[in-house]
């Protein structure tokens, strides 16, 4: 909690001072205030937005196995963690014909949990503030200043116009691709490695009956998608061109799609509650920090959703930050901060490239309007390998599980 350093009679701010300045209170921001406030270090948490609009944004619905045992190493899987385990198994259904693949490396200790994100986001804010964090809805004009000095210094306003100035030891920026932390890099202080997949998702939300296991379908008429978002909610998703429009496709023609991709005629259909359209992209920036800034999550990287690593990337990006600034705070001990970067870099380009190999494998392998037979070909037989190899089946659900060699060498959580 910040400490209140007077007022700046000159410039007629009020300021304060604190450990940490986070900014953003999505999964990123919020696990960070967490994980800080368990280990004694002070932190305030700035979003822009309402707490209504944070915990109602509909996204990914997957902690994966690694994050899981992150939050259970930190005490906190029970009081942030919500919805049943997921159960290990993947649907592929090619042209119609199921096949079953785990996603479960056989480790032992808790597994992946469906949790949607705004409920994480939900649960994750009601206990910082039950242990007493202090976070600032609605904290307009945010800007960030003296990066690389040894006390940097966040200002910003409230509604009512009152301008206050947080001066910190560290800021970590969790306000997504388009907030103002990575802005306030000074240009070619960062190298952005960016990668564009020509596809377009229709995703659709739904008040209709989840699938017995997530559903990855590939067929000639293009990918799809069915995904569980509660006990009476379903998450679909439609390839498309980039550009279209979520207006062209009016309910009748979701559901048309959905039944003929999915290879399910009877697929019960229901009220669609949301749909949009996005291009599937691909960004890394590094190094993931600016003097005494730290990049978590979107703000640093975004992966193609496949695979479901986005959201588990940024509580990976999450975990090593606070335990950096942990052990600097008490044992001034710079290596965690030093080594950063390097480290979640490595988990992020190991994610980014399985995103993308699940990616192009199930695009390519359906519709071949813009692979060609050759490329189709060849995902086709990447997926037999999936579906027929013990070896390939073992390496996919040690990606899927978000654990390896180095990250189970990694302590996760204190």
């Amino acid at each position: 909690m910040a400490e209140n350093a007077g007022e700046l009679a000159d410039s007629g701010e009020s300021a304060e001072s604190t450990t940490v300045v986070v900014i953003g209170a999505g999964p990123a921001g919020l696990t960070v205030a967490n994980l800080l406030r368990r280990s004694g270090v002070d932190c305030v948490v700035l979003e822009r937005r309402s707490r209504e609009y944070v915990t109602q944004r509909q996204r990914a619905g997957i902690v994966e196995t690694r994050a899981v045992r992150m939050f259970e190493a930190w005490g906190l899987a029970d009081r942030v963690l919500a919805g049943p385990p997921h159960q290990g198994i993947l649907e592929f259904r090619v042209d119609g014909e199921s096949h079953l693949v785990s996603d479960s490396d056989g480790t032992e200790g808790p597994g992946a949990r469906l949790c949607p994100q705004q409920v994480l986001v939900q649960k994750l804010t009601a206990t910082y503030l039950a242990d007493g964090g202090d976070l600032r809805f609605e904290a307009l004009d945010v800007s960030l200043h003296d990066l690389t000095g040894d006390r940097p210094t966040v200002r910003y306003r409230t509604a009512d116009g009152t301008r206050h100035a947080l001066t910190c030891a560290f800021v970590a920026g969790c306000d997504g691709d388009h907030g103002v932390s990575r802005t306030a890099v000074p240009e070619g202080a960062l190298t952005a490695h960016a990668f564009d997949h020509g596809i377009g998702w229709l995703t659709v939300l739904a008040d209709a009956p989840p699938p017995a296991h997530p559903l990855l379908a590939v067929s000639a008429h293009g990918f799809a998608a069915h995904f569980p978002r509660g006990p009476h909610s379903s998450r679909y998703y439609l390839q498309c061109q980039p550009d279209d429009d979520p207006d062209a496709w009016p309910d009748t023609r979701v559901w048309d799609a959905l039944r003929s991709r999915l290879g399910d005629p009877a697929l019960a259909s229901g009220p669609i509650t949301d749909r949009e359209i996005f291009r599937l992209r691909s960004l890394v920036h590094e190094p993931m920090h600016h003097g005494r800034l730290f990049l978590v999550g979107d703000a640093a990287h975004i992966v193609s959703p496949m695979g479901g690593k986005g959201m588990n990337l940024a509580l990976y990006d999450a975990d090593l930050f606070a335990r950096a600034v942990r052990d600097f705070v008490d044992d001034h001990d710079e290596t965690g901060l030093r080594e950063y970067s390097r480290r979640c870099l490595r988990r992020v380009w190991n994610d980014q490239e399985f995103s993308h190999w699940l990616t192009r494998t199930v695009h390519d392998a359906g519709d071949d309007t813009h692979s060609g037979p050759f490329l189709r070909n060849l995902a086709r037989a990447r997926l037999d390998r999936l579906f027929t190899s013990r070896a390939a089946a073992g390496a996919f659900a040690e990606l899927m599980t978000g654990l390896d060699p180095e990250s189970q060498s990694d302590s996760v959580g204190p």
